[in-house]
């Protein structure tokens, strides 16, 4: 239980043997440092704690009788409290509860009243505020930081006080990190745009959806047995949109918690192993995650591995089968047979134990029976579907767009049914007599005898055509990207239109110069920016390349890979055009001394993270394994908000699903992000880009680029450095001093570990990136890495090189090596 711990920021306390226990807090009563004020049984106890090593101090309110003390609530998230300084809770003018560093009032209650007040703490885990009459006038519950307790709400509020309406806002957000309570990215609440549903959400983003309120059940939480039977009270109503949850087993001590590595979990106490049991969290694997196969698309996992399919694949089909085939699911499903709006022309389908569509532009009505919402659907042709997400209640929902984030949920956990708008001759196909289904099944046979004859006849004489006439490189590239521009998912520009946008290729325009051309800025007439590759004319690199990005990277779809939005080629010139990062490339923030400053710790972690994930989606979850090659800090960049996207695909290779690793005889990449066994004998595996991922953390963690660094008298290169200071427990030392003032030292070290066991010299001791997302995530203590073998570009003359060719480096003038391996 000792990770969970750390997981959930349970905090040790150091008790004066002064200590007192106060049940209540008044103006005759104050709480100073050491003293607790306690619930009346006992539950739960208020005071001053430091989140593990940190020497900040807030006020909070954690489980009393549990040694593993977790904190459900911290009151100055925002204003900490550094060192020893004295710290009073106390009631003072106008009934405020106030908190005081010296005479500064650095947290307050904030609600006036007239009279005496008092501030308890209840059983549930309430700190209060009641006047003479008993009456709460403020409560921590309206305040929630990263921990629902039972009877706690998320949703909204508006409220008559003092003849003025206070609006109230329920959500939990996540500390920054196990060690700051400080608000994070993170959130989970209620999404009240139309019938309400909670989502989490990194900034904007949806990470994940409950799917809509119900009194009775939710999508996806499961019964654990009788003890762990959760019960549900919603209120919807003018004033009111709330949700909250309970256990039947009063005795039991459990929590929600949104933690900072994007999971929100439920957990329990189980008296028997004196430790906390986690329940469930979500999202609980790549199906939960938000939209993942868009309209009228569900998500399925087989042998590990994710994929989507339509909702009904009779009745839905993929909007792009090209995409879909190879794992690219952003376009969704459509109908097979359009609607056409017309009176009788169409009906419903129903399908049962549906996780149910993103509510967020949904209609609701409170009190219409099924058959009632059926029949007001069916009258407005818009009306893409209707369902009642509560059998218990009469209520209608009604879809007037494309169905979103829908999943066939598993049995038992809670799906609801659904009713899907179809064209009429759908809705026969199932009142077709038994004796039409053969004869329909016969010609569908016979149809596909005959086309399977007339393809193969095809394709032989086509192979014996391309034989005799093979297509260029230039030819093959153009063909690909027509027929990308004819699936509408992929567009081809004009060489005028990226002219026009780049002001002919200004050299104000200029962000960089990459391994095969130039890059500029650029902005289309609809105002988007764009970032546009030119390929060099002069250059006798860079044809397989661009072939190679063009084709086979742009299918892929992950918001840690940089978009390619299109491509032109016109006679000589050959353009790649990408969405635009404003803040460009990693490397420009952490090796410039005055970018740095503006990368702290947790951006940094967060960029570490947001690799990771797209790696993992590279060599895990894409349909082919996609090797980069070429992963280094020039060729990360950064959106607006400093999320990581990986880039520069030119140099990229597939796996089929059983391959694991390959030869060449062409060997490119970055000498110090390239492994051992790809350097020198040109064997490369999903295992080189981890190697070359570890290499990069540690560049993030020191600020310091492997190559070029400059060793001490008895270190070699930057490797050894990291080794050695990890060896003698100082690996604090290699945090770059930008960012020194704002890290946390287990993120740190954990960092640290992970990128020395990336850089392992086997491949078979370095992790997965499905692991190195675990390890990061604080999921368990990551294993002792072994010392490296130091490999670096001193060492690649022991191939069998037999001609070696230099080339300026994608965007950041370091060195892209190609050489002929043994």
């Amino acid at each position: 239980m000792e990770g969970a711990a750390i997981l959930l920021g349970c905090l040790l306390f150091v008790y004066k043997s002064t200590a007192v226990e106060l049940d209540t807090i008044s103006d005759t009563s104050v709480l100073t440092d050491g003293d607790t004020l306690v619930s009346p049984a006992g539950i739960f106890e208020l005071g001053f704690f430091k989140p593990g090593s940190s020497e900040n101090r807030y006020l909070g309110i954690w489980y009393k009788k549990i040694a593993d003390r977790m904190v459900v609530w911290v009151a100055n998230r925002d204003s900490p409290l550094p060192g020893a300084s004295p710290l009073v809770l106390k009631i003072v003018h106008q009934g405020i509860l106030g908190l005081f560093h010296n005479i500064s009032m650095i947290w307050s209650s904030n609600i006036i009243t007239s009279g005496n007040t008092t501030a308890r703490l209840q059983d549930n885990g309430n700190l209060v505020v009641i006047n003479q009459q008993e009456k709460v006038i403020w409560q921590s519950f309206d305040y929630p930081t990263d921990t629902l307790l039972r009877g706690m709400k998320l949703g909204s509020e508006e409220t008559l006080r003092r003849d003025y309406l206070r609006g109230i806002t329920w959500r939990l957000t996540s500390w920054k990190s196990s060690q700051d309570p400080a608000p994070g990215d993170l959130t989970w609440g209620a999404d009240t745009l139309g019938y309400p549903e909670n989502k989490l959400k990194q900034g904007a983003s949806i990470i994940f959806r409950d799917g809509p309120w119900s009194n009775e059940r939710f999508v996806g939480v499961y019964i654990f047995g009788k003890r762990l039977t959760f019960t549900y009270n919603v209120i919807i109503n003018e004033s009111e949109v709330s949700f909250a949850y309970n256990i039947e087993d009063d005795s039991l001590l459990s929590i929600i918690t949104l933690n900072s590595s994007m999971h929100l979990e439920s957990w329990a106490w189980l008296e028997e192993s004196r430790g906390w049991q986690q329940i469930v969290q979500f999202p609980r694997g790549p199906c939960d995650m938000y939209n993942i196969c868009n309209a009228y698309g569900t998500c399925k996992i087989n042998m590990n591995q994710q994929f989507c399919t339509c909702l009904d694949e009779k009745r839905f089909v993929p909007k792009n089968q090209k995409d879909w085939d190879i794992a690219d699911w952003s376009g969704g499903c459509i109908r097979r047979t359009p609607l056409e709006c017309k009176k009788g022309s169409e009906g419903f389908i129903k399908y049962s134990n549906v996780k149910l569509a993103d509510t967020e532009n949904a209609w609701f009505n409170l009190s219409m029976t099924l058959e009632e919402c059926a029949t007001k659907c069916l009258e407005n042709c818009t009306c893409m579907a209707y369902a009642n997400p509560d059998d218990t209640q009469s209520i209608c929902l009604h879809w007037f767009n494309d169905l979103l984030d829908i999943q066939i949920s598993h049995e038992g956990s809670g799906g609801s049914d659904i009713f899907v708008r179809m064209a009429s001759s759908e809705l026969d196909f199932k009142k077709q007599g038994r004796g039409s289904t053969k004869i329909i099944l016969l010609v569908v046979i016979l149809g596909v005898l005959l086309m399977g004859v007339s393809i193969t006849t095809w394709l032989c004489y086509a192979r014996r055509k391309s034989n005799q006439a093979k297509p260029t490189g230039e030819e093959e590239i153009l063909m690909a990207s027509k027929s990308q521009e004819e699936d509408m998912e992929q567009k081809l520009f004009s060489f005028f239109t990226i002219a026009n946008a780049t002001a002919n290729f200004s050299p104000d325009n200029k962000l960089g110069e990459g391994g095969f051309g130039l890059v500029y800025k650029g902005m289309l007439e609809d105002g988007q920016e764009i970032a546009v590759k030119r390929l060099s004319k002069n250059s006798s690199q860079g044809h397989v390349e661009f072939q190679n990005e063009v084709i086979c990277i742009s299918k892929l779809q992950h918001r840690n890979l940089v978009k390619i939005l299109g491509c032109c080629i016109e006679g000589d010139e050959k353009l790649l055009i990408y969405e635009y990062m404003p803040n460009k490339s990693l490397d420009s923030f952490i090796f410039d001394t005055t970018q740095s400053v503006l990368l702290d710790w947790t951006k940094r972690f967060n960029i570490i993270k947001g690799i990771a994930r797209g790696l993992v989606y590279l060599h895990q979850d894409s349909r082919l394994r996609i090797i980069h090659r070429d992963l280094k800090a020039g060729n990360i960049l950064l959106d607006h908000d400093m999320n990581p996207k990986i880039s520069d695909f030119g140099l990229a290779r597939s796996f089929g699903g059983n391959e694991t690793q390959a030869n060449t005889e062409r060997v490119v990449g970055t000498y110090g992000y390239m492994s051992p066994e790809y350097a020198l004998d040109g064997i490369f595996s999903i295992k080189s880009d981890v190697f070359s991922f570890g290499v990069l953390v540690l560049e993030i963690v020191s600020g310091k680029r492997n190559r070029g660094f400059v060793p001490s008298y008895n270190e070699h290169n930057f490797l050894e450095h990291v080794w050695s200071l990890y060896n003698e427990g100082r690996s604090m030392d290699l945090v770059d001093s930008s960012c020194a003032g704002s890290c946390h030292s287990t993120e740190v070290i954990r960092s640290i570990k992970v990128g020395l066991l990336c850089v392992q010299h086997n491949a078979g001791d370095r992790p997965n990136m499905s692991y190195v997302i675990q390890m990061l995530g604080d999921e368990g203590e990551p294993p002792q890495p072994k010392q490296p073998l130091f490999f670096m570009e001193r060492q690649v003359h022991v191939a069998n090189v037999s001609s070696i060719t230099y080339i300026e480096g994608s965007t950041n003038n370091c060195t892209i090596t190609e050489l002929d391996a043994r």
